[in-house]
């Protein structure tokens, strides 16, 4: 069975890090005979703020539209984002608060504090860079932007299992560094264009 992967470049520079590892990803997958595509942040045009909360849901904008469209498509979600002061990129963030909406991603229930997870069924990989060591932003931060991800976005709406492969550190990575970490990107591709991440 093809699995239909859709790869979320959360960085908005596409030729940065996160790019080059969304592209070698993606890449793999395809080799892998995976159907993928590339959804790029920075290339989409939307308002990121939710500017009344959930009180009062915006109209979306075509290209969130077209998002939903994707996500909905995909079986297996990839995304690929740096660690920004202990957290995603503020676009990222936004991405989620404006299409990740109830009655799409999640949907409360009239009763009790419970919510039905409209994402389930797909998995999820997240390709994360960093300039903190692991150790130091497992135990002093709690690896925020990792968490935040995982577990309060998308186990949240029902994606799972979501696999987690960190790149760090980037700062001091020379060139011969980076082209292992696109090999293992790549590598990681075509295990979840065969599997997904289960």
């Amino acid at each position: 069975m093809t699995v239909r992967i859709l790869v979320i470049l959360g960085h908005p520079d596409r030729d940065s890090l996160c790019g080059a590892l969304a592209e070698a990803y993606a890449k793999g997958a395809q080799t892998a005979g995976a159907e993928v595509e590339i959804l790029r942040l920075g290339d989409l045009s939307f308002d990121p703020l939710l500017h009344r909360g959930y009180r009062e849901i915006q109209p979306l904008e075509p290209d969130l539209l077209r998002a939903q469209e994707r996500i909905t498509w995909a079986q297996h979600l990839a995304f690929v984002y740096p660690t920004w002061w202990g957290g995603p990129p503020a676009l990222l963030k936004g991405f989620f608060d404006r299409t990740f909406l109830p009655g799409f991603a999640f949907q409360s229930r009239k009763q009790g504090p419970l919510w039905d997870r409209l994402l389930a069924g797909r998995s999820g990989r997240l390709l994360v860079t960093a300039d903190s060591p692991g150790l130091y932003d497992w135990f002093v931060n709690g690896m925020p932007a990792v968490r935040m991800v995982r577990k309060a976005v998308l186990a949240f709406c029902g994606v799972k299992p979501v696999r987690v492969k960190r790149f760090a550190i980037v700062k001091t990575a020379d060139e011969a560094r980076r082209q292992r970490w696109l090999a293992e990107a790549e590598l990681l591709g075509t295990r979840d264009g065969k599997w997904g991440a289960m």
